[in-house]
């Protein structure tokens, strides 16, 4: 299935102790593939080099851009549906852009998408997801 991650649902999911590294595993195997933007990718790279520093960075950074079950997204049209915090604008656009299932994400800024029927867009948080991937 076509996802979109959120930063803190992939910084959580790297880690190879942590519960959450069958996500990450699903997009390596080819169980899901991830969308994302440059946008995305620059978010993904300031962050994780900020906790995890350059090297971890770069090498999830290389893992994502050279794997094949990774699409990059250009959005032709931004909807702005989240106005308490606009950054997370990115991920919504790249998933309509995309047509993914759904962004993975356990930030509250998302909840607003419940409420919109046009264009429609599925959030789920990590551990939700983590169960999808157990069934």
């Amino acid at each position: 299935m076509r996802i979109v991650l959120d930063t803190n649902c992939l910084i959580q999911s790297i880690p190879e102790h942590s519960p959450f590294f069958p996500v990450w595993l699903s997009v390596l195997r080819g169980d899901n593939t991830l969308c994302v933007t440059n946008e995305i990718l620059e978010e993904y790279a300031e962050i994780l080099q900020r906790l995890a520093g350059k090297y971890t960075a770069e090498y999830v950074l290389d893992a994502i851009i050279k794997s094949k079950h990774v699409e990059l997204v250009t959005p032709f049209y931004h909807f702005g549906l989240i106005t308490t915090d606009p950054d997370d604008n990115k991920f919504v656009d790249c998933a309509i852009a995309a047509n993914a299932r759904y962004i993975v994400s356990n930030d509250r800024h998302y909840d607003i998408l419940r409420q919109t029927k046009f264009p429609a867009v599925n959030v789920i948080v990590l551990k939700d997801f983590l169960k999808l991937l157990h069934l």
